[in-house]
């Protein structure tokens, strides 16, 4: 089944590529449905979302990526993007950025060190989303301190999604928060899904719905967890430290934001 149909993209998106010719369909995400637009202007990355949650996460992101516009991060250029409040969509169109994901080159990597530069540069990459200045709108739109406003839309999802957290969980975070430290731009959502490879050097990074002025330490924990063929050895994150330029986390920050904060999103 194909998850968008020609019929269906917006006006606005076929005008802007000068018509399409052909879709054709990546692995689909949870949050949305992608396609790849082939035209005579070139090819594209098409996002839709359907209903409200996931509508909001990419008028987030469509606001991330013009915020980064000027940056030298390897991020899609946005294009267009589009709101359909009567179907309860939304639609945006991103620059097409060849690459598979670190998790798929990670899998398909047979030669140890190949697999080594690609974790290093990975390590690398999330130091630079770090060590950038807070694009200036996303900080001032900032409400108060990031965990304590994550906190909030914890439970805000627990009560109205379905989500993998527990209330009991949900309170165990409200009391034991880490100790903080300094903010910094985030991705708010640095995993191995959402970042490009190609030829061992990254190429994209990708679903900036959670980028915020907040705590680097999340990042850092949702980069680091273990899945098959990736950071299932302490070698592998040690080549990741080494590309990030230090270990960011202990094991109990580490447990509380993978293992808990992340439960709820």
């Amino acid at each position: 089944m194909k998850p968008i149909h020609l019929t269906e993209i917006p006006k606005e998106i076929v005008d802007y590529v000068g018509g399409v010719t052909h879709i054709s369909f990546p692995r689909q995400g949870h949050t949305s449905d992608v396609g790849i637009l082939f035209s005579e202007r070139g090819t594209f990355f098409l996002k839709r979302t359907k209903g409200k949650q996931y509508g909001s996460w990419l008028k987030k992101e469509a606001t991330v990526l013009k915020c980064l516009s000027n940056s030298t991060l390897p991020i899609p250029r946005l294009y267009c993007f589009v709101e359909q409040p009567l179907d309860n969509q939304a639609w945006a169109l991103m620059e097409y950025i060849e690459g598979s994901t670190i998790r798929q080159a990670l899998e398909n990597e047979t030669k140890e060190e190949n697999r080594h530069a690609i974790i290093f540069h990975y390590g690398k990459v999330l130091s630079a989303i770090h060590s950038m200045p807070c694009p200036l709108e996303i900080k001032e739109g900032a409400v108060g301190v990031w965990i304590d406003d994550m906190l909030g839309q914890a439970e805000f999802n627990l009560k109205n999604f379905e989500v993998d957290g527990t209330s009991k969980l949900l309170d165990d975070l409200k009391g034991n928060k880490p100790e903080p430290i300094q903010q910094t731009f985030i991705h708010g959502d640095f995993t191995i899904d959402n970042v490009l490879v190609h030829n061992q050097k990254i190429s994209g990074i990708i679903d900036w719905s959670g980028g915020a002025f907040g705590d680097p330490r999340y990042d850092f924990a949702l980069a680091v967890r273990p899945k098959p063929q990736a950071f299932e050895t302490e070698r592998d994150r040690q080549i990741f430290y080494e590309g990030y330029g230090r270990k960011l986390i202990n094991q109990n920050e580490y447990n509380y934001f993978k293992n808990g904060l992340y439960e709820f999103f």
